[in-house]
């Protein structure tokens, strides 16, 4: 992924700085950032909460986080095969997929911006803001 990433900077002429981390211990200093984009990822971080967490501490006070993830469905015959689906995918590649990172977001002290559902639910999408001070 980082020399997709690194080949399609290239060609749209962007310098950028690209590389490997853990995103329960994020290599950067604190208040760093002015947005933090997550897509598709905290489902397969094992500890969700660490992550956002780490997501707060790098933003700037008043700082944006974009997150997009597989989250526990609306629809109930959904959540049954979600259920039945992470009996294989959290043991052999530690995917979840009914994880709720809003939960999280909100307990961090974030305030949500925007909030939106799709594809039975099983898809949560959320801007949310850092407090400014």
């Amino acid at each position: 992924m980082l020399d997709h990433a690194r080949r399609r900077a290239e060609e749209a002429g962007r310098e950028v700085a690209l590389s490997i981390g853990d995103a329960q211990r994020l290599e950067f200093p604190d208040a760093s950032f002015d947005t933090v984009v997550c897509t598709f990822s905290l489902c397969a971080i094992p500890d969700d909460r660490v992550a956002v967490g780490e997501m707060k501490r790098v933003l700037r006070p008043g700082g944006r986080l974009l997150l997009a993830d597989h989250v526990v469905s609306t629809s109930w015959p959904a959540r049954v095969v979600q259920r039945l689906l992470e009996v294989v995918t959290i043991p052999v590649g530690g995917e979840n997929f009914r994880r709720r990172p809003i939960k999280h977001v909100r307990a961090a002290g974030f305030s949500i911006e925007q909030h939106d559902r799709f594809k039975l639910g099983i898809v949560e999408r959320l801007v949310a803001r850092k407090p400014a001070a």
